[in-house]
């Protein structure tokens, strides 16, 4: 069923988002707030890091959810050696038809996945920039347009940093969310030994939507409501990073944005037409910890952004409360390993 201007109803997208959640979950055991986030970016039109220690699974969160949809999906490993053509693409001479002819890199797909994001050189790295912001890309003057949906799921190691080119704030940015999958509970990883044992469960892993699907998902989404107390909540939170003394840099316009995008995509999610402070909330986390930039008596202090942000969630008044602390039931985002 679609409303009247062609949107999928909330009905559509919970149910559409259910069938892709558990395709994932097939493969991604005893996770379903990494899950739940991951689907959360790709409605909100954003794009997602997915930072983590080796063999917690970062890779195959980002290949689950490709495989899940039925669309266009691309892998980057990144390596010292990636040139900026590879990803974006590259004109070439056609002495037969004696013009240039533009050879379409590996970032024109809907679904994106740039393993190890972090072992390409800045230059490499800052291709994706116009790519991730305006969904098109630039060669010798020639814009060609992404196609849509487009998400970027990248990866990154933040324990060996041997051989590794730290991400520019400005990549940051870009990205709408950052998770952490965590080790899982044992239980799970038995589950993981009896599935994972013999064969890959990604090779069975079948479509269950598609971009069309999705498509009209994300217009369902950009029709939430966000009331104006609630708009000016995701201000007073991203403004309070600006002045924190234990940061050193606090999180853009863009983030603010963001995190408003995010909280109608939960709201969808969940079923509402309308996003709550406590959607703000639940994703202050994910979406401003990864853009913050703590001092070094912080980082000397072993301070976190995240703990940083879990305050100022804290203090900063709640829409409809009669104090600056979160009302009970009301708890920010916790991502694993930290989340």
């Amino acid at each position: 069923m679609t409303t009247y201007d062609g949107r999928a109803s909330l009905t559509d997208l919970t149910a559409t988002a259910e069938r892709v959640r558990r395709s994932i979950e097939e493969v991604i055991e005893g996770k379903p707030e990494v899950v739940r986030l991951s689907l959360t970016v790709l409605l909100a039109e954003g794009h997602l890091l997915i930072e983590d220690v080796p063999g917690v699974g970062k890779t195959m969160l980002a290949k689950a959810l490709a495989r899940s949809v039925d669309c266009s999906v691309r892998r980057i490993q990144f390596t010292p050696d990636l040139l900026p053509s590879d990803i974006t693409g590259v004109s070439v001479y056609d002495q037969q038809h004696a013009e240039f002819e533009f050879k379409p890199g590996a970032i024109f797909a809907q679904i994106v996945i740039g393993d190890e994001i972090n072992r390409a050189s800045p230059k490499t790295q800052s291709a994706l920039l116009e790519s991730m912001e305006e969904r098109q890309v630039t060669v010798d003057g020639h814009s060609y347009p992404l196609p849509g949906p487009f998400m970027v799921v990248a990866t990154q190691n933040p324990v060996e940093m041997e051989g590794t080119y730290p991400l520019p704030e400005a990549q940051r940015d870009r990205f709408m969310a950052r998770v952490s999958i965590g080790y899982p509970s044992p239980d799970a990883e038995l589950r993981m030994l009896d599935v994972h044992g013999a064969t890959s469960p990604l090779d069975d892993l079948q479509p269950v939507a598609h971009a069309h699907d999705i498509l009209k998902l994300i217009d369902t989404v950009r029709a939430v409501h966000v009331s104006d107390a609630v708009r000016r909540y995701a201000v007073a939170l991203v403004g309070a990073t600006r002045g924190h003394p234990e940061l050193r840099l606090g999180a853009s316009p863009r983030a603010t944005l963001h995190l408003v995008r995010a909280a109608k995509a939960a709201a969808a999610l969940a079923g509402r037409e309308f996003a709550l402070p406590d959607d703000v909330q639940a994703l202050a986390g994910p979406v401003l910890a990864h853009r913050l930039l703590p001092t070094a008596q912080a980082q000397l202090a072993r301070r976190t952004s995240e703990q940083l942000v879990h305050e100022i969630v804290q203090g900063t008044p709640v829409p409809g409360s009669s104090n600056g602390s979160v009302p009970h039931g009301r708890r920010p985002f916790s991502a694993p390993r930290g989340m």
